[in-house]
């Protein structure tokens, strides 16, 4: 009778684990990365680069900041952005962002949808 009750207790087990080991889902980072090139296709170091999103307002007024962070281009012209503090698992969709870059007098603008637990890229020309 015992023995029954070890192979029961061993299925439990066994049970448990396999749904401990499959619930256990990873969020993957949502990572927005933007290149800057020049006019001549040449990446552009130390540029400044705006990822932003404006709310919806109505037809009087803008509606309010809701992204709004600043980062510079490393040396191969490219900056990234970690998103995933701001995903929340289980959104469906994620954000349409504004991209503005700067260096000296040269500027450019794009704009980048962000999914979800990705590496979302955009390159942008300034001018």
């Amino acid at each position: 009778m015992e023995e029954r009750y070890s192979h029961i207790w061993k299925l439990v087990v066994a049970a448990f684990f396999a749904v401990a080991l499959f619930s256990c889902n990873k969020v993957e980072e949502t990572i927005a990365t933007i290149e800057v090139r020049n006019s001549f296709g040449s990446p552009v170091a130390g540029a400044d680069v705006r990822l932003f999103a404006v709310g919806s307002g109505d037809d009087d007024q803008i509606g309010e900041i809701r992204f709004d962070t600043i980062q510079v281009t490393n040396g191969s012209g490219k900056v990234s952005f970690n998103f995933s503090d701001f995903y929340k698992q289980g959104q469906a969709g994620f954000v349409v962002l504004d991209i503005e870059a700067s260096k000296g007098s040269l500027t450019g603008e794009g704009i980048i949808k962000i999914e979800e637990e990705e590496i979302n890229e955009e390159t942008v020309v300034i001018e």
